[in-house]
């Protein structure tokens, strides 16, 4: 599995515009094939902080979803929301499993 582990610092001028195109990411990309799950959420110390994290069956489902036209219509909008550099991590796991509480 990969995980993906992003943070977005949205201008807060552009806050309302990137919380829509999110929304609308988030939406087309949970029904991709090989997506295990896919959120976006905002910081509760920072709402204009965006936090995606994303589980991916494999690299391949990863790269169908590069290429789709929502996340090329993200990306290409991205830089000008932005009011810092954006930090994203890749995890690759070999296993995972609920942690009871």
């Amino acid at each position: 599995m990969l995980v993906i582990h992003a943070t977005f610092p949205i201008d807060p001028d552009s806050r309302d515009e990137a919380l829509e195109l999110v929304q609308d990411l988030a939406e087309h990309s949970r029904k991709e094939d090989g997506i295990v799950d896919y959120r976006v959420t905002t910081d509760v110390e920072n709402s204009n902080v965006f936090r995606f994290f994303e589980r991916y069956e494999d690299e391949a489902a990863f790269g169908v979803h590069a290429e789709t036209d929502h996340f090329a219509a993200f990306e290409a909008v991205l830089p000008e929301l932005l009011s810092g550099e954006p930090e994203v991590t890749r995890f690759d796991i070999e296993s995972a499993s609920p942690v009871e509480l």
